[in-house]
């Protein structure tokens, strides 16, 4: 029997009432219109419930008590790096002069937003190594994506354009790079991992020819590992004339430490809203700036942001643009806050972001190594991939079983069955936010759930037991998808 330790609350439409208003409109300075002539039974259809104005406040703020946010937990979430997204950020974003323009507005009277732009851009070029930057994609996808639109673009200014059709990718990589390759009309080959955690160099060898336009690499690749012949697999693919992607989910181990431009890559994504403050489901919204080495530039989509004498302008006449990639200038709020982000730690401050980053992760994997070992015994770096294979194998308890678990312990489950190659996979990244004492709690939870696991198996399986909502059957959930619910007729008194 699962106890509820949370009360259960009432969706707004149980509570509602007929004739109870939630709000004194004022009175109308204007002649009187007749709205059910007008607009029919607006309330009668839409079925609108009827509420005071402090059961309506009562129902969201007791919403928000059940929600999990970055400000009440932590998120273990591998490869998402959902970090602390400092206020600061906010409330420059929040300025006026920023929300108050247009995107419309003549480019003389938005100076200073074309120098955030700006800006944003010389500093990522300058802590990714890349000769360009463009901030217009609107995700960590959409970059993926525009990336391969310029390669597709370099190839075949070169006459290669019917001639490169493949496109190489680890089988330990995000989803999200093949299906990008698939859009763009490439065949996708995978490359496997090799028993260290690293890209199979020789099985690479045989897939490269003179059909391969790119290979798309995560560094740190979804393992946690930084691939330590990275600038050896860039040179493998430039000697067949291909290009380099990196994958820059996991830029947070790298910056201001390492640059990707300096290893050989060609072109890169950057999530913005991963690294660089305001994490997706914290807030959002995203940004998928690329930076691309100079080859590639002439592709870039218009209008390019440019610093010239050191006036800002835009620059649409380039005749082997890939063209718009989305409408305007991208987030620009978001690049508002990236810079924010940026100046706030200045050039020397940068690198303790990826060091406490791989720090914490290196702490997480150790302190879990007798219950649940890496799924590659190295130091890892910005995440750590454990595995609870052996639970499944002896007690019947799945990595899922143990995140549900989780859940009762008032953590935030980490990401399950990624990267596909390790079985029963656990994910797990605490980011540089996170102090000691968090990780600390974090981990003496696993370890008391891998006892359990051993002790009292059914435990995990029936868990979560002390949250408004059990576990779901999630398989239903998806083939039978009923987001909506229907209230009952209203009923009169």
């Amino acid at each position: 029997m699962r106890s509820k330790l949370v009360p259960e609350p009432k969706l707004i439409f149980e509570k509602s009432y007929p004739g109870r208003v939630g709000c004194n409109l004022p009175k109308a300075d204007t002649p009187s219109v007749d709205l059910d002539a007008v607009l029919g039974a607006t309330r009668k259809e839409l079925n609108l419930p009827e509420v005071a104005e402090l059961d309506l406040l009562r129902h969201f703020t007791n919403l928000s008590h059940v929600n999990y946010g970055i400000e009440t937990g932590f998120y273990p979430l591998g490869s998402c790096t959902m970090k602390y997204n400092p206020k600061v950020n906010e409330k420059t974003a929040g300025l006026t002069g920023f929300t108050h323009i247009h995107p419309m507005q003549p480019v003389e009277t938005v100076p200073g937003a074309l120098d955030v732009l700006a800006d944003v851009q010389d500093i990522l070029c300058s802590v990714t190594g890349f000769d360009a930057i463009t901030l217009q994609p609107l995700a960590g996808a959409h970059g993926e994506l525009t990336c391969l639109m310029l390669i597709r673009a370099y190839h075949e200014s070169r006459g290669e354009g019917e001639t490169r059709r493949v496109v190489l990718v680890p089988d330990s990589a995000h989803g999200t790079n093949p299906a990008s390759a698939a859009m763009v009309g490439y065949t996708v080959k995978s490359v496997p991992t090799n028993a260290e955690g690293n890209t199979d160099l020789v099985a690479l060898e045989s897939l490269l020819g003179p059909e391969v336009a790119a290979f798309m690499v995560t560094n740190p690749s979804t393992l946690g590992l930084f691939e330590p012949h990275i600038e050896r697999l860039c040179e493998m693919v430039h000697s067949v004339g291909g290009q380099v992607f990196c994958d820059g989910a996991n830029m947070n181990a790298m910056v201001g430490t390492t640059r990707p431009g300096d290893h050989g890559f060609d072109c890169m994504h950057l999530n913005l809203h991963k690294t660089f403050s305001t994490p997706h489901g914290g807030g959002g919204p995203g940004c998928g700036a690329i930076g691309v080495k100079q080859h590639l530039e002439p592709f870039l989509p218009i209008p390019v942001v440019l610093r010239r004498s050191g006036k800002v302008e835009l620059d649409s006449h380039r005749p082997h643009s890939i063209g718009r990639v989305s409408a305007w200038f991208g987030q620009f709020l978001m690049e508002v806050r990236a810079l924010t982000y940026l100046l706030a730690f200045g050039k020397d401050g940068l690198p303790e972001i990826s060091r406490h980053a791989v720090l914490n992760a290196n702490y997480v994997k150790a302190r879990l190594r007798n219950v649940l070992p890496a799924a590659h015994d190295r130091p890892c770096m910005h995440e750590c991939v454990l595995t609870a294979e052996r639970y499944k194998k002896e007690f019947g308890v799945r990595a899922l079983d143990i995140s549900k678990r989780l859940i009762d312990y008032g953590f935030h489950p980490p990401t399950n069955y990624f990267p596909l190659i390790v079985p029963e996979a656990m994910m797990i990244e605490p980011t540089e936010t996170e102090s000691k004492e968090t990780l600390d709690a974090f981990c003496d939870a696993l370890i008391a759930i891998c006892h359990e696991a051993q002790t009292d198996p059914d435990l995990l399986h029936a868990a979560p037991i002390s949250q408004i909502v059990g576990r779901l059957d999630e398989a239903a959930a998806v083939k039978n998808l009923d987001v909506r619910w229907t209230p009952k007729e209203a009923t009169t008194v």
